[in-house]
């Protein structure tokens, strides 16, 4: 089991929208909003480091998300 945290950066007044597509997402168990650097946190929980990396490749594509960081805990 790997666990993870998202940080995500949005374009400027989309945070509600990546926060509620990122919550969709297979693995994700919260995501919200934050204020600082980055935009919205998303809390992943995922069998493997390969499923982390498909799930992250899809969630940078989602409308709205200019960046992201992966924090992982093994």
């Amino acid at each position: 089991m790997v666990l993870a945290c998202i940080l995500v950066c949005c374009q400027a007044g989309k945070y509600k929208d990546v926060a509620a597509e990122l919550r969709k997402a297979a693995g994700v168990k919260r995501a919200f909003g934050v204020h600082g650097r980055w935009d919205v946190v998303a809390e992943i929980e995922v069998a493997d480091l390969k499923m982390l990396s498909e799930t992250v490749l899809k969630l940078h594509g989602l409308p709205g998300v200019r960046a992201t960081e992966t924090l992982i805990s093994l």
